[in-house]
């Protein structure tokens, strides 16, 4: 079988559904192949506790409205019957269970050609929104730790009674590391966190919310190089567990979670971790009160701030012991490992110049050196918000009008 549309969308997430909005008013014609289903990350890859991180009146998506209320934070599933209202609302011609296994330029001709098990598709517009979260990025020492630990990337962890009996050593804490650890704790488990620079910064200040001060901060629509003004792009660390609260490792530690370095060693079952718990969190404390100060110059700046601004940042709570250097996870008992690592791009299927050596996609803003070729989704396409419920719509319309343009 084979098929001509003018464009064709890669992935039936929130980035091609967006993208498929802005096409339909614009009067494109177009397809979204999906392989599994609508959202499908937000249905099989996310733990069931899982809350948005942002309030919800930063779910924003085009042509339709969130109804919850706006100062609450959502669930996964709530995101998740959003999202597949979404794909109704705005008549999506989304296409399920077609997995594209390659892509690459038609000889002779201005077309792409998309090779799937079932069909040939042809297209004159490639939109690649198959986002960021696509292999999980185990570190190599994963494979040498006793073959007994259950080990789960954050992707497929989804409750703490998924996990065999005993303590868990979480390795990374981004978000997810965090939000991971501390639902651990709660449930009773002994935790473990090797822990990754990260920046810290206030769930709520001065009235408002982090993602409020963002904002005001023209901080959604930086581009990269505007971000902290070229420093180390370091996570920011936020929950919007039990309507939203601080996340600070040193309060971790406080209440009884292990806190270790880098994983630097497996021999067995002894590992050995970096002497940096302390550099990393000085350095979260740091920017924890840069953040606060930028705030705080705003609000002087602009006249918001009628009297003079008093010590807004509380004293660190230090560890309430020492962090961990070795472990040895049979005497501790530590049945499983979840790692926290991030993810990697799978994208050898694009088989056009538009992939670099890293294997990273090669664009400016999107638009790639294939005319017709482009990526949507990513984290920084144009702007910080670029990856985000309440940013990527403003990329779809964007690379939607070059799309009309070419006519």
């Amino acid at each position: 079988m084979r098929e001509f549309h003018d464009t064709i969308v890669i992935g039936g997430g929130q980035a091609g559904l967006m993208m498929s909005h802005h096409l339909s008013r614009m009067g494109r014609e177009h397809v979204v192949l999906e392989r599994r289903r609508v959202a499908e990350r937000w249905r099989t890859e996310r733990w069931d506790s899982l809350i948005f991180q942002f309030p919800n009146r930063f779910i924003r998506v085009p042509g339709l409205t969130f109804t919850g209320e706006p100062d609450a934070f959502a669930s996964r599933d709530q995101i998740l019957s959003f999202l597949e209202h979404y794909a109704e609302h705005v008549q999506a011609p989304v296409r399920c269970g077609i997995e594209v296994q390659s892509l690459r330029r038609e000889p002779g001709s201005e077309r792409y050609r998309l090779e799937t098990p079932g069909a040939v598709f042809e297209s004159r517009n490639v939109v690649i929104a198959t986002g960021p979260y696509q292999r999980a990025d185990l570190p190599p020492n994963a494979s040498e730790l006793p073959p007994r630990l259950l080990q789960l990337h954050a992707s497929a962890y989804r409750n703490p009674e998924q996990l065999p009996p005993g303590g868990v050593l979480v390795v990374g804490s981004g978000a997810s590391g965090c939000q991971i650890a501390e639902e651990l704790a709660e449930a009773g488990r002994t935790v473990h966190l090797s822990i990754s620079r990260h920046r810290r910064v206030p769930r709520r200040y001065r009235g408002g919310d982090l993602t409020d001060w963002f904002a005001a901060l023209g901080m959604l629509a930086f581009a990269r190089r505007q971000w902290l003004h070229g420093k180390p792009l370091l996570p920011v660390v936020l929950t919007g567990v039990g309507g939203g609260h601080d996340i600070d490792l040193r309060h971790f530690a406080a209440k009884g979670v292990r806190l270790a370095g880098y994983l630097s060693a497996v021999r067995g079952e002894k590992l050995g971790f970096a002497d940096n718990v302390e550099e990393i969190l000085s350095a979260a404390d740091d920017a924890y009160v840069e953040f606060c100060a930028a705030v705080d110059a705003h609000l002087q700046r602009t006249g918001a701030a009628a009297e003079p601004l008093g010590d807004p940042v509380p004293p660190p709570h230090r560890p309430s012991h020492a962090p961990v250097r070795e472990l040895d996870l049979s005497k501790a008992g530590v049945g499983s490992v979840i790692w926290c690592t991030g993810y990697q791009l799978d994208l050898a299927w694009v088989q056009l110049p538009v992939i670099g050596e890293n294997g990273a996609p090669r664009h400016c803003d999107g638009v790639t050196e294939c005319p017709g070729v482009y990526f949507l989704g990513l984290p920084w396409l144009r702007t910080w918000s670029s990856t985000f419920l309440f940013g990527v719509g403003d990329d779809a319309e964007f690379l939607a009008a070059r799309i009309a343009a070419r006519g």
